[in-house]
């Protein structure tokens, strides 16, 4: 019986946790199309797409995602980041793609995932092995919702972590540009007063030469 249960528990936690996702960062080049692609195993499997640009020019990306028979899903222009959940329309190649063509110079670093979820039916194992064991099924029901809860718990933590993490970078940038600003600026300044400086000198030099010349 124990063993049972301890066995039915670890496939609730591979059928819970039955994910195939891709985390990546990708630097992009202007005027660079770049295309990601996973699979989906069934018509209306849930999918998930997270995007972020992290650096570079104006944080903006265009982005297209298409479907096994090139049916346009999701499509955004200039957007900084993403975050959609969509059902597959068809089981096969699904494509993501970012485009930086819009940039004449500047290359854009991007952080993104794609979540494939297999959906689990009743013909799963574990489904198959809680089959006639009414009893156990009860008992590992209120498990199975803790850990489900668990799982898009951590799921929303580290979504708002890539979301942070994106803030972080943006202000950064920000600083960075505005510390430039202010150098050049009082670089500027500084020329300026010294060019003035110079000119006064020169006024001043010339009007007395002038009027010592007029005295004599």
């Amino acid at each position: 019986m124990k063993h049972d249960i301890l066995s039915l528990l670890a496939g609730l936690l591979l059928v819970v946790s039955g994910t195939a996702a891709t985390t990546l960062t990708y630097r992009m080049e202007p005027h660079e199309r770049a295309c990601f692609y996973t699979m989906a195993k069934a018509a209306g499997e849930k999918m998930a797409f997270y995007f972020a640009v992290q650096s570079g020019g104006s944080f903006d990306v265009d982005y297209e995602v298409t479907g096994p028979n090139q049916q346009e899903l999701l499509s955004g222009h200039r957007e900084r980041q993403g975050d959609f959940v969509f059902s597959a329309p068809a089981a096969g190649e699904h494509s993501f793609c970012f485009s930086n063509k819009m940039s004449t110079f500047s290359e854009k670093v991007i952080d993104f995932d794609v979540t494939a979820e297999h959906e689990q039916n009743a013909a799963s194992p574990v489904a198959h092995d809680l089959a006639g064991k009414q009893d156990l099924k009860k008992d590992v029901r209120p498990l199975e919702e803790s850990v489900a809860r668990l799982a898009d718990l951590m799921g929303g933590l580290a979504r708002h972590q890539k979301y942070f993490r994106t803030r972080e970078n943006r202000n950064f940038d920000t600083v960075k540009s505005t510390q430039s600003r202010i150098f050049w600026f009082g670089g500027l300044e500084a020329f300026c007063v010294a060019v003035m400086a110079v000119f006064q000198v020169f006024v001043i030099q010339t009007f007395f030469t002038k009027s010592g010349k007029a005295r004599v």
